[in-house]
């Protein structure tokens, strides 16, 4: 079944930045139509992207609505400083953090609650592709959410494969990698509601830069990127939201 996807953008920046970077995105990031673009600064900066012509992303959120968690912060919270996406699942947060599949779930399902919209990171180690477990792996992430939020969160959820041995190592996986995985999942989708499936948005992430986006972004299943490192350059950023627009 074909849908047509709006390609999406989400620069991840990460622990990185400053209020000149903050700036320089507000005053001169400039993107044809036809592309969704989301940056996630740090907590600290959200509130600094006054009058940007981009969608504002976080980078966590917790399960909780409010309560004794020091360091935490909602959804709520953080909609109502005009966040749009939050970034969810990424494997810096799952392994620094201990953040399994099930909490992964749980914010997943707050997030949505709250009307917002998740970009639930999955992907595997090099030892998990290698041992043959990835499409094992890969599904028992995914399915943790879904059976938590239901398959009606399909369309708005959105999902960025992001292979752990990719993530900022400059390695990136080639374009057949990135689409046999992206139609992998894609297909796990259909297998229960085809037509929600044909508007998920499924991103690539792992070192996609300003040089092989175009040729990741041309596959049929990729509908945009999570981009970290190059996200802090303006120009490297708007080279790829243009490849995807």
């Amino acid at each position: 079944m074909e849908c047509s996807r709006t390609p999406l953008v989400a620069g991840n920046w990460k622990m990185n930045g400053d209020l000149q970077l903050v700036d320089s995105f507000v005053n001169e990031l400039k993107i044809d139509s036809g592309v969704d673009i989301v940056i996630c600064p740090p907590a600290c900066f959200i509130a600094k992207f006054e009058n940007a012509q981009f969608s504002i992303g976080a980078q966590n959120a917790s399960q909780f609505d409010k309560g004794a968690y020091t360091g935490e912060q909602s959804f709520d919270m953080l909609k109502s400083l005009g966040v749009t996406h939050v970034v969810l699942g990424h494997s810096e947060r799952r392994e620094q953090h201990g953040e399994t599949n099930d909490v992964v779930a749980l914010k997943t399902k707050a997030c949505l609650d709250a009307g917002m919209t998740p970009i639930l990171c999955i992907g595997e180690s090099l030892e998990t592709r290698q041992s043959g477990d990835l499409f094992a792996f890969l599904k028992g992430q995914i399915d943790a959410v879904l059976e938590a939020c239901g398959t009606q969160a399909m369309p708005t959820l959105v999902i960025a494969y992001e292979p752990i041995w990719a993530i900022g190592t400059g390695v990136t996986a080639s374009p057949e990698q990135a689409q046999e995985v992206h139609a992998f999942i894609r297909s796990e989708l259909s297998q229960l509601d085809a037509e929600k499936a044909s508007k998920t948005r499924i991103l690539y992430g792992g070192s996609m830069n300003a040089k092989n986006a175009s040729e990741l972004l041309a596959q049929n299943d990729i509908d945009g990127g999570l981009i970290g490192g190059a996200s802090l350059k303006i120009e490297d950023f708007t080279t790829i939201c243009n490849a995807a627009g």
